[in-house]
């Protein structure tokens, strides 16, 4: 309970937390429509002579699709006997990878939300928890990609391969035309077809959270830091005051200085007063009181 009360679960309302919420659910969808699946179908084969007919022929199939290992067995017509069949095809591979992958993804999405709600600090310390975050969704993203591509051109062929119209041409009675074949009932297929769509689900929900995840890995803000356009590169540092702006934007007052030029003084004026002797300054003050008595 006090794990419980610690928890930041406001992470779940966040993108990042939210659609990797998203990520668990429908990984769970995804490998239960596939890996509980159990499908049959229902052929009917009426001979000629009616007593040796059997017109109700179950075959029942599941995951892992293992198609070869599936038999039935059917009338010869010829003197009560009959033959054993067993279906074309082994789709274990495609079928058994994708659900692989689905629990793989449920595994890491609740491990993934466990940390972001109980070790949310940590998880982002040094920025190494979101990079490796990144890696693997990054990784789950293109194996989702691979796996429902895979499953989708698997179940096409595990269709094609429980057709009871083509499973009918296996049987040799039913190459006699004084016998009669025909499909009693075809295998529902819904939930396989649901499992490929949620894969395909699943691959635009990792493919859209490695923008969040990327978000938190500090790449961003390194990239950003260290880019400068080259239309606006900034001069090198020694070259300020070496015929930079310091010497380029402010020109010296050429007249200015200790050497050479005229360099009036403005406190000291000269000039004739009406005795004729020179005075310096526009008036000349007494050096004392007693002076100017």
């Amino acid at each position: 309970m006090d794990l419980v009360a610690q928890g930041q679960f406001t992470i779940i309302k966040q993108p990042l937390g939210f659609i990797k919420f998203l990520q668990w659910i429908f990984a769970i969808f995804a490998f239960s429509t596939c890996g509980s699946y159990t499908g049959m179908f229902k052929m009917s084969v009426e001979c000629k002579n009616r007593s040796e007919s059997d017109l109700g022929i179950e075959v029942e199939f599941e995951y892992p699709f293992r198609l070869h290992q599936v038999y039935f067995d059917a009338p010869t017509c010829t003197g009560g006997n009959t033959e054993r069949l067993f279906l074309v095809g082994d789709y274990s591979s495609s079928a058994e990878f994708f659900v692989t992958i689905a629990v793989f993804s449920f595994l890491y999405s609740m491990a993934a939300l466990s940390v972001y709600c109980f070790i949310l600090e940590k998880y982002r310390e040094n920025n190494k928890g979101p990079q490796i975050d990144f890696v693997v969704t990054a990784v789950f993203t293109f194996m989702w990609l691979v796996s429902s591509c895979a499953w989708a051109k698997g179940l096409s062929d595990v269709k094609t391969a429980t057709d009871p119209d083509r499973v009918i041409t296996l049987i040799a009675a039913c190459d006699e035309p004084e016998n009669r074949c025909r499909e009693v009932y075809d295998p529902k297929v819904s939930g396989l077809n649901t499992s490929v769509a949620f894969g395909f689900i699943n691959l635009i929900l990792w493919g859209g959270n490695l923008w969040f995840v990327f978000k938190e890995t500090g790449w961003m803000a390194a990239f950003a830091g260290t880019y400068v356009p080259s239309q606006q590169k900034q001069p090198a540092p020694d070259s300020f005051g070496q015929g930079g702006y310091g010497q380029e934007g402010f020109q010296q007052d050429p007249y200015a200085g200790s050497q050479g030029g005229y360099q009036p003084d403005y406190g000291q004026q000269g000039g004739y007063n009406e005795g004729g002797d020179y005075t310096q300054g526009y008036e000349q003050q007494p050096t004392s009181y007693s002076n100017q008595m």
